[in-house]
């Protein structure tokens, strides 16, 4: 016996099955790869210069998070974090310090480096 009646169309039923499934489920938020590279060309000048040694890149939820460390057992000296939520209202780019302090935020993430880009002076 089948517990479906002779009035129901069983392709029907699965095809709502199959479009349930096919709904995205929801995702982390990540860096693309110009914002990353970006990031990264920063991070390689000050690993060159001496000030950093290590990152984590963390995708979560709600934000995507690149850490700075100076050795990687201390806390992170800055955090680079993007939140989409907030990008029609004070920016979804950040920097952070260790303190929590926020240093600058901003809709691009080229003027928001910049306050922890240190560009060439001549002297």
């Amino acid at each position: 016996m089948s517990s479906m009646s002779e009035d129901t169309d069983p392709s029907g039923s699965r095809a709502v099955a199959r479009t349930a499934t096919a709904s995205p489920l929801p995702s982390s938020v990540t860096f693309n790869r110009l914002e990353l590279n970006r990031i990264l060309n920063l991070y390689g000048r000050m690993v060159a210069d001496g000030e950093w040694r290590d990152y984590a890149i963390d995708f979560l939820k709600d934000r995507a998070v690149f850490s700075v460390f100076r050795r990687a057992s201390e806390v992170p000296i800055y955090r680079i974090e993007k939140d989409p939520r907030l990008a029609r209202k004070q920016g979804m780019y950040s920097v952070i310090s260790a303190t929590g302090l926020i240093l600058r935020r901003g809709h691009e993430l080229e003027r928001v480096l910049l306050v922890i880009d240190r560009k060439l002076a001549v002297v």
